[in-house]
């Protein structure tokens, strides 16, 4: 595997690394710096290879750990994998095999496992739906790991191929998208309509929250991950004290494509909820 880095100077920071396929991981990243804005960060989006939701466990691997060392090389010592694909398909493996021969001082982690963790607390009758792309939904990952946790919920996983280019196309306001919206949430409830939660195991789908509550009877929780996600770092933080002390504070960001960066920004914005302004990485 060949990569090759476009760096930028970073000052001595050692920033918390934030990465995703493309725009989602900002709904995550967003909720990160409100909790912890004092903080340096690097978000980075492999838009150009985006959407990872379709491709290869192999595929995905690939290019996630390409990515990942792009965060060391730049000094991150903890990279957070704000895509649920990525963390299905990369993340056990990347920690079990890859750091070792990287940098066994160094940490990844992914948004699948903090949201298991805590899924039990937000339903009654232990039946929960799981709505995210083809890949996360055929990994079977969130069945196994609630599990874990909570044997006796029962998981209800529906993959919605269309949620994310309707988002990623900015079209997630339009007429059109309560079509897809509409469509699956029926398909989830005629399945199991004993379900009272349902989790967005996708980071883009939190854009589609209006339209989703839409067609929900009100007794249904929709659980995005953002703060989830956000409260399971600062914990982590607080549990790991040699990791926390090595993270530098000067409440810095820095956003980061490997596509066009004017569209990048244009989108971004969108996701993050204020104004962005990225650099662009190639990674071959």
């Amino acid at each position: 595997m060949v990569v090759t880095f476009y760096l930028y100077k970073m000052d001595n920071k050692r920033p918390i690394g934030v990465f995703d396929s493309g725009y989602g991981g900002l709904t995550v990243f967003k909720s990160i710096a409100a909790l912890m804005p004092q903080y340096d960060y690097i978000y980075m989006g492999d838009n150009g290879r985006a959407p990872y939701g379709n491709r290869s466990f192999d595929t995905v691997h690939q290019y996630t750990l390409q990515c990942v060392e792009w965060f060391f090389e730049l000094g991150c010592p903890l990279v957070i994998l704000a895509c649920n694909t990525a963390s299905a398909k990369a993340l056990r493996t990347i920690q079990q095999q890859n750091l070792p021969r990287l940098d066994v001082e160094k940490r990844v982690l992914g948004v699948i496992r903090p949201t298991a963790e805590v899924i039990g607390s937000y339903t009654k009758t232990r039946s929960v739906g799981v709505l995210g792309t083809k890949g996360t939904i055929t990994s079977g990952s969130y069945e196994i790991e609630i599990s874990k946790f909570f044997p006796d919920i029962k998981v209800h996983p529906l993959a919605c191929p269309m949620w994310v280019p309707l988002v990623e196309y900015g079209e997630y306001m339009s007429a059109g998208a309560d079509y897809f919206v509409e469509k699956y949430l029926d398909e989830l409830l005629t399945g199991a309509p004993d379900i009272d939660t349902i989790l967005l195991a996708c980071t883009h789908y939190p854009l589609l929250m209006d339209k989703i509550r839409k067609y929900l009877p009100e007794h249904i929780q929709v659980v995005a991950q953002g703060g989830i996600v956000a409260d399971s770092l600062a914990d982590y933080l607080q549990r790991h004290t040699r990791m926390e002390e090595g993270i530098t504070r000067n409440g810095s960001m820095q956003f980061y494509t490997t596509d066009d960066t004017s569209d990048f920004d244009h989108h971004a914005t969108t996701f993050f909820g204020a104004n962005v302004h990225s650099g662009f990485v190639h990674l071959k």
